[in-house]
């Protein structure tokens, strides 16, 4: 009789084995806006990194980082990702007291991910040969207080310009592609895909042949109060768990392009995870950088943040130093050792 129940015992004991262990792993909420630059996390996820560091990740999507503090001040998220605009110091000045962390998207020279374009009829007519040929242009950017808005300046100073030679105008990426398309703008500080797309279909021109502003840190992971001090070592396996990941991504990238070892993987993974389901989009684009060890870029955080406060968008006297902890990834890279690329 025991005999026949035993099938069943072994179910039900592998079953309850298998809850425990799921009620083992520690829960970390992330805020993500799905698209190409939360790859670290999406890696992490893929590849069990996560799990590995027995964590279990919820994620929950919003439709920009600005939406992103309220949550992370209230603990209801542990981690966010995007861009660090005024409002990121403006929030901290109010007290909800989140830090950058890690590195989540940068620019460097052939990996322009985000950058100035310019419609191809200004250039093929001779309107648009430099930089200096900006001025009084209708050029469109994100939002005020945006990395895109200071991306836009440091192209103007390239030029000899300042930031009031031109006609700022705001929209979203998606938007600013029509608009140069349909001749409404001149220029536009974009990102990826919808340069390439643009680029491609004709309509427009790299503002630039080298990088207007490398080293620019457009995007960052964000960790809540909470999640740093009350949580700190479960914090600390998220973070090694996403340099893993991202030195995957670092690993892939070749010739300006996700075309290194492990890209098939990387690029399935972008698709899987993301809006964009055209793997081609991802073989054709330029990818973003992003460091290996994590560390952000504090000088070109710092330069804009400069031209935050210039314009006014800066309310308080909270500087870049206070809203950055590279604790975490500094000992991420002492537990992994320093990223070496696969060859």
């Amino acid at each position: 009789m025991n005999f026949a129940f035993r099938p069943l015992a072994l179910v039900l004991a592998l079953a309850a084995a298998a809850t425990a262990s799921a009620q083992t792993l520690e829960q970390v909420k992330v805020g993500t806006t799905n698209v190409a630059s939360d790859v670290g996390f999406f890696i992490a996820e893929q590849k069990g990194y996560f799990h590995d560091a027995g964590i279990a990740v919820t994620t929950t999507t919003f439709a920009s980082a600005a939406k992103m503090i309220a949550p992370l001040g209230t603990g209801e998220l542990d981690v966010g990702g995007g861009t660090v605009a005024a409002a990121l110091y403006n929030a901290v000045e109010r007290g909800i007291n989140i830090k950058v962390v890690a590195d989540k998207a940068s620019v460097e020279e052939g990996y322009e991910y985000s950058t100035l374009l310019v419609r191809k009829e200004l250039a093929d007519s001779g309107r648009y040969k430099s930089l200096a040929d900006l001025k009084g242009m209708t050029i469109a950017t994100a939002s005020q207080g945006a990395g895109s808005e200071s991306a836009l300046n440091e192209a103007l100073k390239k030029g000899g310009l300042k930031f009031t030679d031109v006609n700022v105008v705001y929209m979203g990426f998606p938007e600013m592609f029509a608009a140069l398309r349909n001749k409404a703008i001149d220029a536009g500080v974009t990102n990826e895909p919808t340069v390439t797309r643009a680029i491609e279909q004709g309509f427009a021109v790299r503002a630039s042949k080298s990088a207007i502003y490398p080293g620019q840190q457009t995007a960052v992971v964000l960790y809540a109060d909470e999640f740093i001090n009350k949580r700190r070592a479960v914090a600390q396996k998220f973070m090694n768990a996403y340099i893993r990941a991202l030195r995957d991504y670092n690993d892939a990238l070749k010739d300006g392009h996700i075309a290194g070892p492990g890209a098939d993987d990387i690029i399935a993974i972008l698709t899987k995870y993301t809006r964009i389901k055209d793997a081609k989009v991802y073989r054709d684009m330029v990818p973003f950088a992003a460091n290996p060890n994590g560390k952000v870029n504090q000088a070109t955080l710092a330069n804009d943040w400069g031209f935050f406060k210039s314009r006014g968008l800066i309310s308080g006297r909270v500087t870049v130093d206070k809203v950055i902890d590279d604790s975490f990834a500094d000992e991420a890279v002492r537990q992994l050792g320093v990223y070496r690329p696969r060859s």
